[in-house]
């Protein structure tokens, strides 16, 4: 399979250009220096500040007179008396408002005995999950290796050559005045044991293993000679649960110390997930580095195949990220070296996370979803309290940022004063039940949450004088327009995006009420809720409005496609149901880029899933390719402007790949949308599309030769581009199906395969 090497032939210059491994829970970046070699490591639970109180205090009788202001125009008054209600520094509570801060766990460094190294090279294998660096000095060929033990649940690192070696190995943290450490060495165990002022413990070892040679204690370090081989077996525990790091540590442990043994149990396990979906492509691998790919698409070059190696690196860091994990990846997936990372490195609910999972879906990542959920869950008691104490309604209010302590205080001003964060998580929720059909998830976890917003939205609606139920105050992040005053504002009345979150979770809670035949008296309110809402608007640029009027905005080139929603990642809009909206968005997407948007690398990701939903292949690819150029690391990871890691735009581009190819909305399956004329020939296996199926793709010369479908349920099959196919079943009998306006539909049973060719 093409495009699953990333290899270098110099060490990295820079943190985020190193290797990332990781189990879900344990994550460590492979940096692949020499003397030392450093690999950088995390764990997911590891954060500062846990006993501090956030707690929201009630604020809701501000509201009316918020609403009373913006429904009467005055915009910027409303916003400023919102702030100080609602948001603004300290919170509505008067407490330290910034997030808790993601921290790195240390260290584990490798200095080997020997003298300058020559023909450098390192590499992450996708196909196995290892990260290695390998080399020759004295005459000795050198060779490390990384891997994140997905059975055992450790990091494992193997150091190996060709003839007995020398060295030093020691755990490490850097300087940080508000964590004391202690640390404790053996022959065979190195420990760190780390404690947070005002927040938890965690513990680091390294259980050390050598086949031959003699071992000394060097103060925190040990040392050895003459060894042939040393694997070292590095796990983390934290406090975050109320049990010692050191149980966390202690039921883990490594098994036996057969290298190539532990490689075949890591893989029974990893290729499963990854070999879940596959997309190749009949071109032939680039043979450069990948740095030197990279730098070679940006001067003009052609590498179609560079686009596919960075899909397939998204579902990677997906596996990495979540396949034993408790937390579904932040800002920067698992992997973070600051004391004080951009951002936090927290969770952003108004895009950065729901990217995360854009990909999980369609690309076969299901076993992600888990950590997705409880992330959720862990939310909802101080949910709903946010929701009593910020407005006074029933229902859940989360946060626009937070940490993975489940507090929902407003932690940032103007922001902050926004309530489509659970509505537009849910849509991940909603999105499981429409890809698995998963009754029991939808019963137990999905509807639920749905509930919950439903509830919100029932106390939160306000109706106007024309009875439409306006949705105030409202926001479309990060975004702003002129509202009067001497300052922009962001608050005001009903935005596009905050309709269409109402619209489409009151959607899915009435249909999931329908499923389980649950809820029939909700289910009328939520309807007549739903019919009330306000039209979306088309204004004089001919675009899709972002707000309720049309507004003037601050920054044209913003970001944030806030207002685009509906056309990806949601399904609201459509070419042929909506056509006049079909086509407003895309002006604005047009009028976003021509005033210079999409200017980060999760903007970039998402402008190129855009044009793939609008079935622009040429844009699309564009775009996918400026992602990789433009905002990416030597190592392919995603950046964020200057130059600060974020993963969400690897997942982003990864769910374009895949938009490209298969596209599931209203009730259809489109083959090959948006498919780029440099992938002329290639195939495709384990796509998965809403409504139970499974997809596997075949196309030559740009045109789809043959699409083969399973379905987890007796079904009705619609192909939106298929009136020219014909359908069988495994064994070459001929399916009945129709036409109905261009459309192929035809019934599918559980389990059997279908294949349909021109």
């Amino acid at each position: 399979m093409s495009g699953t090497l990333i290899w270098h032939s110099s060490p990295p210059k820079e943190y985020m250009s190193g290797y990332p491994i990781g189990t879900g829970r344990l994550a460590a970046m492979m940096l692949g220096t020499i003397n030392p070699t450093r690999i950088a490591l995390n764990h997911e639970w590891l954060w500062r500040g846990a006993n501090r109180n956030r707690d929201t205090e009630d604020r809701s009788a501000f509201l009316p007179r918020v609403r009373e202001l913006l429904l009467a125009g005055r915009y910027a008054e409303g916003a400023r008396l919102a702030n100080e209600a609602f948001g603004g520094p300290g919170g509505v509570s008067g407490k330290p408002n910034r997030v808790d801060p993601y921290q790195p766990a240390g260290d584990l460094l490798l200095h080997l005995d020997h003298g300058e190294p020559s023909e450098y090279r390192r590499q992450l294998d996708l196909e196995s999950g290892i990260a290695s660096v390998s080399y020759a000095a004295d005459g000795v060929r050198f060779e490390i290796s990384c891997l994140a033990h997905l059975t055992h649940e450790i990091i494992i690192v193997r150091v190996k050559a060709s003839r007995p070696f020398g060295g030093r190995i020691a755990l490490s943290r850097v300087s940080d005045p508000g964590c004391f450490l202690a640390f404790e060495s053996a022959p065979s165990l190195l420990g760190m044991n780390g404690h947070f002022q005002g927040g938890i413990s965690f513990r680091v070892e390294a259980e050390l293993h050598f086949s031959g040679g003699t071992v000394e204690l060097d103060g925190k370090a040990v040392t050895w000679q003459r060894a042939r081989e040393l694997l070292a077996a590095v796990n983390i525990g934290t406090s975050a649960k109320s049990v010692p790091p050191s149980f966390e540590c202690e039921g883990r442990r490594l098994p036996h110390t057969d290298w190539e043994r532990l490689v075949r149990e890591h893989r029974a396990r990893y290729s499963k997930l990854w070999n879940a979906c596959r997309i190749s492509i009949n071109i032939p691998e680039c043979p450069e580095p990948t740095d030197r790919r990279i730098e070679n698409v940006r001067k003009g070059g052609n590498d179609p195949s560079l686009p596919l190696l960075y899909a397939n690196f998204g579902r990677y860091l997906m596996i990495a990220s979540a396949a034993n994990a408790d937390l579904p990846p932040n800002l920067q997936g698992k992997w973070n070296e600051d004391l004080n990372p951009p951002w936090e490195s927290d969770y952003h609910h108004d895009v950065n996370l729901q990217m995360n999972y854009w990909p999980v879906e369609p690309g076969n990542l299901t076993f992600a979803v888990e950590p997705f959920c409880r992330h959720m869950e862990r939310f909802v008691p101080h949910a709903r309290k946010a929701a009593r104490d910020m407005y006074g309604c029933r229902g859940i209010l989360f946060p626009l940022q937070t940490d993975v302590w489940g507090r929902c205080t407003p932690e940032s001003f103007g922001w902050a004063v926004w309530i489509g964060a659970a509505p537009w998580l849910a849509q991940h929720l909603w999105w499981h039940y429409e890809y698995n059909l998963d009754t029991d998830f939808l019963r137990n976890r999905a509807y639920p949450i749905l509930k919950e917003i439903a509830a919100f939205y029932e106390d939160y609606l306000a109706p106007d004088s024309n009875g439409v139920l306006q949705i105030v105050p409202s926001q479309s992040p990060e975004n702003r327009f002129v509202g009067g005053g001497d300052m922009p504002v962001s608050i005001g009345v009903s935005s596009t995006m905050d309709v269409i979150l109402a619209a489409q979770t009151l959607g899915w809670a009435i249909r999931a009420s329908e499923i389980l035949k649950v809820d029939a008296d909700k289910r009328k309110k939520w309807r007549d809720m739903r019919e009330r809402l306000p039209q979306l608007k088309i204004g004089r640029h001919g675009q899709l409005q972002e707000w309720n009027e049309d507004f003037e905005e601050v920054e044209p080139g913003h970001r944030h496609f806030s207002h685009l929603i509906g056309l990806y990642p949601g399904d609201e809009l459509d070419p042929e149901k909506t056509p006049d909206l079909w086509q407003a968005a895309r002006v604005s997407l047009e009028r976003r880029l021509a005033h210079s948007g999409g200017h980060t690398g999760w903007s970039r990701a998402w402008t190129a899933c855009l044009f793939a939903r609008l079935g622009d292949a040429g844009r699309a690819w564009e775009h996918l390719v400026h992602l990789i150029t433009d905002f990416a690391t030597d190592s392919l990871l995603d950046l964020h402007p200057p130059r600060i890691f974020q993963i969400d735009g690897n997942f982003g581009g990864t769910a374009a790949v895949l938009e490209m190819l298969l596209q599931s909305c209203n009730g259809e399956l489109h083959f090959l949308p948006a498919l780029p004329a440099a992938w002329a020939c290639g195939r495709a296996a384990g796509l998965r599309a809403r409504g139970g199926f499974a997809i596997s793709l075949v196309w030559r010369d740009g045109s789809l030769k043959s699409a083969t479908l399973r379905c987890s349920r007796d079904n009705t099959c619609v192909i939106r581009n298929g009136a020219a196919l014909r359908v069988t079943d495994s064994s070459g009998r001929k399916i009945r199906s129709r036409s109905v306006r261009g459309r192929l539909v035809f019934r599918v049973q559980a389990g059997r395969t279908y294949i349909l060719r021109p």
